[in-house]
């Protein structure tokens, strides 16, 4: 199986995949890791806004909004939808 790598301001809408690495600054990072943007967590992309910003994403159960800025700080590995 070849993994693919993208930031998550780069997945396709409805793709899935696994958080690999946030590089954000620490505030930023610590309030996303509460937010269950862990290493390992998977995500969907859901949506984009009209403009392309925010993007809604699916993690833990919950649906939250992300500024595209911070989308792109966000390393995802694509794994295959189930």
């Amino acid at each position: 199986m070849v993994c693919s790598y993208s930031s998550l301001s780069g997945m396709c809408v409805g793709s899935s995949g696994m958080v690999e690495s946030i590089h954000l600054e620490c505030a930023d990072s610590c309030r996303l890791r509460e937010m269950g943007f862990l290493p390992g967590a998977r995500l969907r992309l859901v949506r984009r806004a009209p403009l392309g910003d925010p993007i809604e994403v699916e993690i833990g159960g919950a649906h939250l909004a992300l500024r595209h800025a911070d989308a792109a700080l966000i390393q995802v590995r694509i794994t295959p939808d189930a």
